[in-house]
Parts: structure tokens; C-alpha cells; sequence
């Protein structure tokens, strides 16, 4: 008998089968994939706070209530009609597209810095979805505010709408004094009476419009060199 390389995450998957089997937890078995979307929120965000300022108990206890959720949704899959696929057509998916999106480990492409490895997974990214139109397609808007506007930002430097290497109106060069200066922000915008949440968001979906219309300009040919992005002060 060949022995399982695994075994612990193989006594997991059973685990879970037999809570949602016959028998199981009334709990379990009710779940769905909508049901279980706060819980998968909420366990992230542990995480989150696990790998920042936890142990390294709370670590693989964090990790493992996601690979939880993971499994769990797998299973659900598993016993859905219309769906139908299992834990192991999860990783088989993964292994293909880790595969693929890593030509310079698995195939011939040179890709020397991590610059080079970022520009052909954006590159192998394009040609497999192609339904894609948008630099921003694919980007979800439930991000937290702050991560969506890194994103946002990064794919507008992509498209030459921000230098990179500008000067900007402040200039931060450690998140020690980076977090204080967020947190005084945030004072400031409540005790004016203002959501600073809402009102970054709104700039974004802003910076979203800006970046869709200079989109359409490049498509019919118009010269956008001079195009600019909306709340982004810069340095005298």
C-alpha cells in the first residue's frame, strides 16, 4: 500500500464529509457557498492579523480555517448539481495555471528579475482572457479601500496615466511614519463630520472613470499624453 503524502490533510477532507454526510452537523450540511461568504471574510481577516502580529499557534490556526473554508466550499461543490467538481479539480486548476503563468520555471521563456516575472504574468493574463477589455476587469470592488487603491493606482501607472517617479505633495518613506499620517487623516475627516471610507471611495470609482474613458480615447487613437488622474496632488 502506498502511503499518502498527506495525511493529515487527508483525514481533514474526511472529516468535513462526514459532518455534511448522513449523520453529520444539521449546521454543516446546510451551508452554502453564499452562507459561508462572511465566514470566509471573517477567517481572512484573522489571517491577516495572524501573519502581522500573531504566534506562529495562531498562524497554522488561521491557515487552517481558511484551507477549512477552501474545502468546504470543494465539498458543496461536490454535491451540487451544475457544479460537481472536487478538491482535487481545485488543484488540478491551480497546477495548470501556475504551470502556465510560470513559462520561465516550466518552459523556455527568460524572465531574469521580478519586473520581468510580473510583465509576462500580465502578458499571459491578457491572452487567456481575452473577454477581458479593461485593465480594471477582474479587479473586485469589495476590496478594502485602501488595497483597492493600490491597485487602481498601479494599473493607472501601467497605462502611462501616472509617473511613478514623480514627486508627490508628501513624501513618506517608512510605513512607521506612513500609519500615523493615514490615522491623522482619518481623525481630521471625523472630526469634520466626514466618512473618510465613503469619500475615498468615491474618489476611486473617479479614478475608475478617468481610466476607462482615457481607455476609449487610446482605442479610437486619441492622443491622451496629457491626460491627468483625478485627486492625485503633486509637488510644486
Amino acid at each position: 500500500m502506498t502511503e499518502t503524502l498527506h495525511p493529515q490533510l487527508d483525514s481533514l477532507i474526511a472529516l468535513l464529509a462526514r459532518l455534511r454526510g448522513p449523520g453529520g452537523c444539521a449546521w454543516d450540511a446546510e451551508q452554502t457557498h453564499e452562507s459561508l461568504v462572511k465566514h470566509l471574510i471573517e477567517e481572512t481577516h484573522e489571517l491577516v492579523d495572524a501573519i502581522e502580529a500573531g504566534s506562529r499557534e495562531d498562524l497554522i490556526e488561521e491557515l487552517g480555517d481558511v484551507l477549512y473554508q477552501v474545502l468546504f466550499h470543494a465539498d458543496l461543490a461536490a454535491h451540487t448539481p451544475g457544479e460537481e467538481f472536487t478538491i482535487e479539480d481545485v488543484a488540478a486548476s491551480m497546477i495548470a495555471k501556475m504551470v502556465g503563468r510560470h513559462p520561465h520555471v516550466f518552459g523556455d521563456t527568460v524572465a531574469e528579475t521580478a519586473a520581468d516575472v510580473a510583465a509576462t504574468w500580465d502578458e499571459l493574463k491578457r491572452v487567456e482572457k481575452p473577454s477581458r477589455t479593461s485593465v480594471l476587469d477582474g479587479i473586485p470592488q469589495g476590496m478594502p479601500s485602501l488595497a483597492l487603491a493600490d491597485k487602481l493606482l498601479g494599473r493607472a501607472e501601467k497605462m502611462g496615466l501616472i509617473d511613478a517617479d514623480a514627486p508627490t505633495a508628501l513624501v513618506v518613506e517608512t510605513e512607521d511614519q506612513l500609519g500615523p499620517l493615514l490615522l491623522a487623516i482619518v481623525s481630521a475627516a471625523r472630526a469634520g463630520g466626514l466618512d473618510a471610507e465613503r469619500a475615498l471611495r468615491s474618489t476611486l470609482r473617479d479614478l475608475q472613470h478617468e481610466i476607462r474613458d482615457t481607455e476609449d480615447e487610446l482605442r479610437s487613437g486619441n492622443d491622451v499624453a496629457d491626460a491627468g488622474i483625478i485627486g492625485m496632488p503633486r509637488a510644486d
